[in-house]
């Protein structure tokens, strides 16, 4: 099992990898990039393919295979982001609550103990022969639970790493090490992650080697690997609340930053022949589902919704 932090991201930007070893002779590798970042010309995915490029990583693909090819998005705001957990008629568990330990890069044990606290609080509630109202009580488990202990603990440390991947390691070494993770404050999230990009003009573009083929690849080979499949006669999911602010903003404010944060190749600036009439294209059909456009569109002009029938990506062994 290896975690990275860092490299090739600047040191502006927080993220980091994670490769597990699997039966079979299998790996899992990929490599994790807060949305946070303000540099519109940064993709995640071309990050993924640079860092696989380290000596220390590049040894452990060479001579394999890839074989399958995933992206999500990954609530890790932490206690400070928890949204309401409870509705009428429903709970969020899991990480659609954001019951991710993102200092320990561990989530599967918060959620099963966050389904155990709601299936009580559910069968409670079943007893009582109530229905169609608030599990009150699943909440009020989780704040007198461990899980709500742990998540109080590293409630900082997505904060600090936002500061940059110096400082960050710096602060988070004094908030877990020194204090143990009962530090006399809690840092807030000060800007969502679609308000902290930069204008083009004040970003320096990236320049991203081409794909080789062996290592590095290109990102529709790897939408085919991800199984991904939409009936063609469908609506399109994605929709636009104003058609013309890819172009009008997006594309003059931020050279359409869509192109990049999406890790499937949905979005597509498409011209003329001789350059002109730019305009959006959406390859709807190549959706993995990741939810990364409906959280770091700038102008939170795209709009994702289910699609017709159930289609998306089939993760084989993910």
């Amino acid at each position: 099992m290896i975690h990275t932090a860092g490299w090739p991201l600047a040191h502006d930007t927080y993220g980091g990898s994670f490769l597990y070893h699997l039966e079979n002779n299998q790996i899992a590798i990929g490599f994790v990039v807060g949305l946070g970042y303000t540099n519109p010309y940064l993709s995640p995915y071309e990050e993924f393919q640079r860092y696989k490029t380290h000596p220390a990583i590049r040894t452990f693909l060479e001579g394999g295979k890839r074989i399958a090819y995933g992206a999500r998005a990954i609530a890790a705001g932490g206690l400070q982001s928890l949204p309401r957990i409870v509705f009428p008629g429903g709970c969020l568990i899991g990480d659609d609550a954001g019951f991710l330990n993102a200092s320990r890069i561990k989530g599967s044990h918060a959620a099963m103990k966050s389904g155990m606290l709601a299936a009580e609080a559910a069968f409670a509630a079943v007893r009582a022969d109530r229905a169609h109202d608030e599990l009150a009580a699943y909440p009020e488990a989780f704040r007198a639970s461990w899980l709500h202990d742990e998540l109080h603990r590293a409630r900082n440390f997505k904060p600090w790493m936002s500061k940059g991947l110096a400082l960050g390691t710096l602060m988070v070494g004094v908030d877990q090490v020194v204090f143990r993770g009962r530090a006399p404050w809690t840092l807030r999230h000060h800007h969502a992650d679609h308000e902290t990009l930069r204008n083009r003009n004040e970003a320096q573009p990236i320049e991203y080697p081409k794909p080789d083929g062996v290592i590095t690849f290109d990102r529709l080979s790897s939408v085919f690997v991800s199984n991904t499949s939409h009936s063609e006669d469908q609506p399109c999911h994605l929709t636009l609340k104003d058609p013309s602010v890819p172009i009008k903003v997006n594309l003059e404010r931020y050279d359409a930053p869509e192109q990049r944060y999406c890790p499937a190749g949905v979005y597509e600036i498409v011209r003329d022949a001789d350059g002109r009439n730019p305009r959006l294209q959406i390859n709807a059909q190549n959706c993995v589902h990741c939810k990364t456009c409906d959280i770091k569109d700038p102008t939170q002009n795209i709009v994702w919704v289910s699609p017709e029938g159930g289609g998306g990506p089939n993760y084989p062994n993910m």
